[in-house]
């Protein structure tokens, strides 16, 4: 296992040096920050994936704000936000592969120290194992580095894979949300999970998944 930490992007209060931008590593899986670069993998992989991803992703209600209408204006948002300390874009490698995304987003300082967490997957990589890995990355880092006391993974009931993510991070789940996410044109339910920097192993979450996979 091996974490490559990047020069500073200058950062908010409360959060350390060489929290961001950062590379996160264990074997094959690397976990780094988006890039106008990956505009063309990403483009291909969400296309390959449309109706995988469909039931899952986010949607705009109507009458709430728009979106980025390019690639490049979406890596300009996110790294606006990354030096603001809300939003911590990460893209997932696999071999030198793009493989997906994992973002911790709405990220809350002050008293409340919170971040929640999304991902997905490029389906040509799922069931070896990726997600936990990263997501355990991300999270180890979100506490250690960026300061962060807690954190939420809301999931649909129905999204069994993201389900097997957090049953094998170990998180406890905290709740159940109605109509919490607009996704695929309505608002959703969702399961709620979250964990607090004292609840994480002293080894870390990256030590807690990789014992579950042997």
């Amino acid at each position: 296992m091996s974490h490559l930490l990047g020069a500073g992007l200058g950062r908010p209060q409360g959060v350390r040096p060489g929290g961001w931008p950062v590379r996160l590593q264990h074997d094959d899986v690397l976990c780094r920050p988006l890039q106008r670069q990956d505009a063309r993998a990403w483009r291909v992989a969400r296309e390959r994936n449309a109706a995988w991803l469909a039931p899952w992703d986010a949607t705009v209600p109507p009458g709430g704000d728009t979106r980025p209408t390019t690639f490049d204006a979406l890596v300009r948002s996110l790294r606006r936000q990354a030096r603001q300390g809300t939003t911590y874009p990460f893209v997932i490698e696999v071999g030198g592969e793009f493989a997906g995304q994992v973002t911790i987003n709405n990220v809350v300082r002050g008293s409340a120290m919170f971040g929640s967490v999304g991902y997905w997957l490029d389906r040509r990589f799922a069931g070896r194992g990726v997600m936990p890995r990263a997501v355990a990355m991300v999270l180890d880092h979100g506490f250690a580095r960026l300061g962060l006391h807690r954190v939420e993974i809301a999931i649909r009931p129905e999204n069994s894979n993201s389900l097997r993510v957090v049953e094998k991070l170990g998180l406890p789940e905290i709740g159940y949300a109605p109509g919490y996410l607009h996704i695929d044109g309505d608002w959703r339910d969702h399961r709620l999970y979250a964990i607090t920097r004292e609840q994480v192993p002293t080894t870390g979450l990256l030590v807690r998944v990789l014992a579950e996979q042997l």
